[in-house]
């Protein structure tokens, strides 16, 4: 039998949420025209676009997949999970695929090692946030492909070599070995590191020449952020990470808007903002509303106690700290405070994290902690410590003949 539904009472659920002359839809114009002079940044998956308000032309800035680097350095960063599927792979079918992805992936490693270089760099990639650290890239590189490499040769002629354990213990985490004067964990670490330090670096210096009015700036972090379940809370955004310490935590988090469900717009090509001007006055009635919405709880419940997003002012100290002498019933519900860029129990924790926690960008495990350095070091690349890249003992890389 089907539902029934009263006409009169359909047609007061209406009157407020639905259509363009609704309640709900007149609140959100009328809040959406109180605020267009209001700066607004809207950031999907690959860009963001400040709107300056009063009908001036958007500034678009790329980022992430259309950065210079980011894929070769995801390239390597994704060698550590790689392996561990090949293991869990051979574990689930010792005779299954396991060994043809294996291969494959030799392959590519093989031709990643041989076509990586100092040159290749400094003079291709040539990304501003890595300028004087090309040398050392290059290194950490070929020591990743080398040892990837190493792994999948023993592995191949002899699978039960190919365990989680033996990951772990050969290739994963530190150890006494000389075959093994740096971790592939540290490896993840730097590569993530150097990701997040090249976004941030670029969206602050981008966000500086800007002259954004960060009290009345209107933020709607919008649409997919890496993987589908990934991203959807300011603390498990990475960018949303790099817009707080762009505005010097300026940027009241009450005026910061997750909304994974929003329209976006393509990144543009050949410099054509069409589609990105097409989405302002959605984006600012969504944002506006949004607002509106929450405002008027402090209207209607006087005297009750207000809802907050959480720190206004999010640092190191809003993170847990966690104790590395002992973990036996110890859970974390946040990225850990990191205390140096030695701190290894908590850097490879946040790895640990930020894989076991759908919210989570993988790429956003260190991020947070790259742009504030970068903020407390004038937005200077060369001032900071890169975890996992700086001060390793990698071994030199081969001459070339």
């Amino acid at each position: 039998m089907p539902a029934h539904e009263s006409p009169e009472l359909v047609g007061l659920f209406t009157a407020y949420t639905a259509g363009p002359a609704s309640i709900g839809a007149h609140l959100r114009e009328g809040a959406a025209r109180a605020r267009a002079s209001d700066p607004l940044l809207v950031v999907t998956g690959a860009d963001m676009a400040l709107y300056p308000g009063d009908g001036r032309s958007p500034t678009v800035l790329g980022f992430r997949l259309s950065t210079r680097g980011f894929k070769e350095l995801a390239a390597i960063s994704h060698l550590g999970p790689a392996l561990a599927s090949l293991a869990e792979l051979r574990r689930q079918e010792p005779d299954g695929i396991w060994r043809d992805d294996a291969e494959r992936l030799l392959e590519h490693v093989r031709r990643s090692r041989g076509a990586n270089s100092t040159a290749l760099w400094r003079e291709q990639i040539a990304a501003p946030a890595y300028r004087g650290r090309e040398e050392a890239i290059a290194t950490m590189v070929d020591y990743a492909c080398e040892l990837t490499e190493r792994f999948l040769l023993r592995a191949l002629a002899e699978p039960t070599h190919l365990t989680h354990q033996s990951l772990r213990e050969n290739y994963l985490e530190d150890g006494d070995s000389p075959d093994l004067p740096v971790s592939f964990n540290r490896i993840m670490v730097a590569t993530f590191f150097l990701v997040g330090m090249d976004n941030s670096h670029r969206l602050i210096a981008w966000c500086d020449g800007q002259g954004i009015d960060w009290s009345r700036a209107m933020v709607i972090i919008a649409g997919q952020q890496g993987r589908p379940t990934a991203g959807v809370t300011w603390r498990t955004s990475s960018v949303a990470s790099g817009v707080l310490a762009a505005s010097r935590h300026k940027l009241p988090l009450s005026r910061l808007y997750m909304a994974p469900h929003a329209p976006v717009f393509a990144t543009p090509v050949d410099g054509d903002l069409s589609e990105v001007v097409a989405l302002e006055p959605v984006m600012r009635q969504l944002w506006a509303g949004t607002r509106a919405t929450v405002e008027l709880g402090a209207s209607m419940f006087a005297g009750y106690p207000a809802f907050s997003p959480g720190d206004e002012h999010p640092d190191q100290h809003a993170e847990e700290t966690i104790d590395p002498t002992n973990t036996s019933d110890t859970v974390i519900t946040e990225r850990p405070w990191i205390s140096s860029p030695q701190d290894w129990f908590a850097l490879v924790t946040r790895l640990r994290l930020v894989m076991e926690d759908p919210r989570q960008l993988l790429s956003g495990a260190v991020t947070d902690y790259a742009a504030q350095q970068l903020v407390a070091h004038d937005n200077d690349p060369l001032a900071i410590t890169v975890p996992g890249l700086d001060d390793e003992p990698y071994p030199p890389l081969p001459t070339q003949t």
